[in-house]
């Protein structure tokens, strides 16, 4: 299926390593010019080559703060002057580490960390569909998609559960504003998904349980397993990137303000 996507212009935040960072390289794939952006530019410009030498694709690094109007503005300008224009937006920053501190019982929560979590997750998404709507406005074409999580539905965390849900109804909101100039706004939510940080996740979690780090997914994922998922293996990063070059792509007009689970049939969540 062709998706459309060939020349279209992307801009992933989060885009370093991880999700954002595979869904940046399908994207590519599909024939998108892409723009990584998150925090740090080494590791950007590592990115940026990695996925320029898979796709032959134009790829370019932008370091940017999402918690800052004026850096989120400056990188949405610098990308749609490179690109050429924005059509595609995806919202992958995330904390550093994935998520503040706060998330041990209420009597433990941290004003501070529970608003660094959001201001991150859920108002660095905000901003960076702020500053990019114009662009899609002005050529009647646009995706926006929001990756946000499972622990929206389950109980746990305090804080990720609650950026993501925030998520979730910004989501509604702008596909409702933005349908009649041709936008579609959707969510994603991963559950756990194998990237470049798992190995040593499990390497972790095998270390504490006293058997090896295959042992350990096999426990987790085994048929039945109270924390594993209805396919019984990890989500890899690469399944979840499909359905976003989807719904980033001409043949997605018919959905937009809805949430797609990617978690393999789960209804919790094992954190590695």
């Amino acid at each position: 299926m062709d998706l459309g996507l060939a020349n279209k212009h992307a801009v992933v935040a989060g885009a370093s390593k991880g999700i954002g960072k595979a869904i940046a390289i399908q994207l590519a794939q599909e024939g998108a010019e892409v723009v990584v952006a998150s925090r740090t530019m080494e590791q950007l410009e590592q990115t940026a080559q990695e996925i320029h030498t898979e796709t032959g694709r134009r790829v370019i690094p932008i370091a940017f703060d999402a918690t800052q109007r004026e850096q989120v503005d400056s990188m949405m300008a610098r990308a749609a002057d490179a690109l050429g224009g924005i059509h595609i937006v995806v919202n992958s920053a995330s904390y550093p580490g994935g998520s503040s501190n706060a998330t041990g019982p209420i009597e433990s929560v941290v004003d501070e960390a529970l608003l660094a979590d959001f201001d991150v997750k859920y108002v660095g998404a905000l901003r960076c569909a702020r500053a990019a709507i114009p662009y899609m406005k002005e050529q009647g074409w646009g995706r926006i998609i929001n990756i946000s999580g499972n622990n929206a539905r389950i109980a746990g965390n305090l804080s990720g559960g609650a950026r993501n849900v925030s998520l979730v109804h910004m989501t509604k909101t702008l596909s409702t504003q933005l349908g009649k100039y041709g936008i579609t706004v959707n969510c994603i939510h991963p559950g756990t998904t194998r990237t470049e940080r798992t190995p040593a996740a499990l390497a972790e979690e095998a270390a504490k349980s006293g058997i090896t780090a295959e042992q350990v997914e096999a426990r987790d994922y085994a048929p039945g397993a109270p924390r594993g998922n209805s396919i019984c293996r990890m989500v890899d990063a690469s399944e979840v990137a499909y359905l976003a070059a989807f719904l980033a792509s001409d043949k997605s007009w018919a959905i937009t303000g809805e949430v797609i689970s990617a978690t393999g049939g789960t209804g919790n969540a094992v954190f590695y």
